[in-house]
C-alpha cells in the first residue's frame, strides 16, 4: 500500500533534509512547496498564492498515492486539523499515512536559520527571532498515538461537513478524489 508520509516541523528543524532522504529510501515523490515558491513568486506567501500551491501539490499527492507510490509531503503541517484532513485523504485514496515529527527547540533553531543566511532567496526565506518565537506558539505538535500511525485528535469545525470539505476550504486549489466528502467522522491511518 502506498503511503502518504507528512513532514511535521517548524521551520529549520530538519524536515526537507529528512524528507529528501526519505524520498530517496522509499522512491517517494517529494512535494516542497518553497521549492515552488522561491522560483515562481520570490516570497514565502505571494498574496496567499502558498495555501493555492499547496492545493495543488496535494492534489498530485492524492493521484500518485492512487497509483501505488509513496508521497513525502513537507509542508511543516503545523496544526492537528491539517494532518487530520490528510490522514482522511490518504484513507480515501487507498492509501496510509504517517506523521514523521522533527522537533527543535529554540537555540537550535535560531541556530540553524543563522546558518543558512547564503542561501536565503535561493533556497530557503529569511526569518526573524521573532517571526519563529511567534510561530512556536501556534504549532500544535503530534501526540505519540498520532507518531504511532494514528490520525491526529482533532475537531472538525461545524462549518464543514467532512475533512475533505474542511481540506477545500483550507487549501482553494485542491480537488478531493470522489467519494471523499464522506460522514463527519475522523479517519484512522492505516500503517
Amino acid at each position: 500500500m502506498a503511503v502518504l508520509h507528512l513532514m511535521v516541523g517548524l521551520p529549520a528543524s530538519g524536515k526537507t533534509t529528512t524528507a529528501g532522504a526519505l524520498a530517496e529510501q522509499r522512491r517517494a515523490l517529494r512535494l516542497t512547496p518553497d521549492e515552488w515558491m522561491i522560483p515562481l513568486f520570490a516570497h514565502n506567501d505571494a498574496g496567499g498564492k502558498r495555501d493555492v500551491l499547496e492545493g495543488r501539490l496535494i492534489t498530485t499527492a492524492l493521484e500518485v498515492l492512487g497509483l501505488g507510490c509513496d508521497v513525502v509531503l513537507d509542508f511543516g503541517l503545523w496544526s492537528r486539523q491539517e494532518r487530520a484532513a490528510l490522514h482522511h485523504l490518504a484513507a480515501v485514496a487507498g492509501a496510509g499515512c504517517r506523521s514523521v515529527y522533527l522537533p527543535v527547540g529554540p537555540e537550535e533553531q535560531w541556530a540553524r536559520v543563522q546558518g543558512r543566511r547564503d542561501t536565503v532567496g535561493r533556497l530557503t526565506f529569511a526569518m526573524t527571532r521573532e517571526e519563529l518565537d511567534g510561530w512556536r506558539l501556534r504549532f500544535e505538535p503530534p501526540d505519540a498515538a498520532e507518531l504511532a500511525g494514528g490520525a491526529p485528535e482533532a475537531v472538525l469545525p461545524p462549518t464543514s461537513a467532512s475533512w475533505s470539505d474542511w481540506a477545500v476550504q483550507r487549501w482553494p486549489s485542491l480537488r478531493v478524489p470522489p467519494g471523499a466528502h464522506g460522514s463527519r467522522k475522523s479517519s484512522t491511518c492505516r500503517s
